[in-house]
């Protein structure tokens, strides 16, 4: 954004006046941006093996769910083989256990006591002495009772049995089901494994095979970072590049019998068929971008032709730089380029680096003033008007600021006489020039 600043030359020369008029004025804001692809995913290898089956060319053309590549990975058909074996062992459950037999013997047991009572009894009515027998009929009625109480009893204790068993049959089938359950759970898994070995394009664009890897020297540099005392590490990852030991990266290839392991970068899919502008954008003109805001492009890679972009979404959340700068992501729609023959510019490609201007503020036919004219006063701005020959201090509130241009929306008007240039010098009631 340009600031309005009083700096129209130098000491000693005299005040330049003109009228105010109307103009356009354009409010710009330049931020540094980035071309983006629409979409783009990097594949892994889902498992430790070889690279079976390559079915794709690097650069090539690809679609969404097209095979790229099968990894093959003994090690994920064995768990698949053990997880099987596991649940069909499962699946044989475990034994139920016997319920009690004790009601037929019960039933035996009372079928003798019957026989041994009518025997009883047909003994008793044989007796002719009535004391006497009185006597025995008491007996064999304390008999009966006697038995019936132990035949509760009895009874009771294999109603408590059964009951138990079946309690034992019931946890222990729930058991057996709970491990089946976690014994199907892993088959399903493996079996998932296993099908996450056919490589997928998880989007539609162009394939690059392989990716860059770490070096190992990298690798064994932040080992040796890491068993340093807590209060020198950082100082001496500055000194070795500000990256835990400044380690380069390695680019991989991917063929056919490639080993790979579990994480290992098969691919990246680009799919650059509509391309978009990330740019960041400072705190201090971030509230004046919009949706919709138009903006005009240069890129770093064809640096004489011009593109097109239009705001689509500006981000919530800051972003600091190590020089303590808070910018503000902003997604813009990008469109075709230009070359100053007015031919058509080349396509950009994702990561290539950008100079966005985003037309913030665009006012037409507006009260305006030259950007020479106005002088900050603490938090404010002012020009010189010119009262009847003599300089009068004249506040103004200003709307869009362009290179050259302001918009003034109070404090003057249409036609007046002010100072535009060589003000800075100038104090209150001072002369002005004719």
């Amino acid at each position: 954004m340009v600031l309005a600043a009083g700096c129209g030359g130098s000491s000693g020369k005299k005040p330049v006046l003109a009228k105010v008029a109307r103009g356009e004025v354009r409010e710009l804001v330049e931020a540094p941006a980035v071309v983006t692809a629409k979409a783009s995913a990097t594949i892994t290898s889902p498992a430790q093996g070889r690279v079976g089956r390559l079915l794709v060319r690097d650069g090539a053309t690809v679609k969404q769910g097209q095979t790229l590549m099968v990894i093959s990975a003994p090690s994920a058909q064995a768990r698949l083989k053990q997880a099987k074996a596991a649940d069909e062992k499962a699946a044989s459950g475990t034994a139920p256990v016997p319920a009690t037999d004790l009601t037929g013997f019960l039933a035996g047991q009372d079928t003798a006591a019957a026989q041994a009572f009518d025997t009883a009894q047909q003994a008793i009515d044989l007796i002719p002495d009535p004391a006497a027998k009185a006597a025995a009929q008491t007996r064999l009625a304390q008999a009966k009772a006697s038995y019936a109480t132990s035949r509760s009893q009895a009874q009771q204790a294999i109603q408590s049995l059964d009951d138990g068993i079946g309690g034992l049959q019931q946890a222990l089938s729930t058991v057996a089901q709970a491990q089946r359950t976690q014994t199907q759970a892993a088959v399903l898994l493996a079996q998932e494994a296993i099908a996450a070995l056919i490589v997928k394009a998880p989007v539609s664009g162009i394939v690059q095979l392989g990716g860059a890897t770490a070096s190992s020297g990298a690798s064994d540099l932040s080992g040796q970072l890491s068993q340093l005392p807590a209060g020198v590490q950082g100082q001496a990852a500055q000194l070795l590049g500000g990256s835990g030991g400044g380690g380069s990266t390695a680019s991989t290839t991917v063929s056919v019998g490639t080993p790979v392991g579990t994480g290992t970068t098969l691919a990246t899919v680009t799919d650059g068929s509509t391309l978009t502008l990330s740019a960041d954008v400072d705190e201090t003109d971030v509230l004046l971008v919009r949706h919709g805001v138009t903006a005009t492009v240069q890129l770093d890679a064809v640096p004489d032709a011009s593109y097109t972009a239009v705001v689509q979404s500006v981000g919530q959340t800051p972003t600091t730089s190590a020089e303590g700068g808070v910018t503000y992501r902003v997604r813009l729609s990008l469109g075709a380029g230009s070359n100053p023959d007015r031919s058509a510019a080349p396509k950009p490609r994702p990561g290539m680096s950008a100079v966005a201007e985003l037309l913030v503020r665009d006012a037409r036919n507006a009260l305006s003033v030259p950007a020479s004219a106005v002088i900050r006063d603490g938090s404010r701005d002012f020009v010189w008007a010119d009262d009847n020959g003599v300089a009068r201090k004249t506040y103004v509130t200003l709307g869009a600021q362009g290179d050259t241009l302001l918009q003034v929306l109070a404090g003057l008007r249409l036609g007046e006489q002010i100072v535009t240039q060589n003000g800075e010098n100038l104090t209150e009631g001072q002369k002005l020039p004719r």
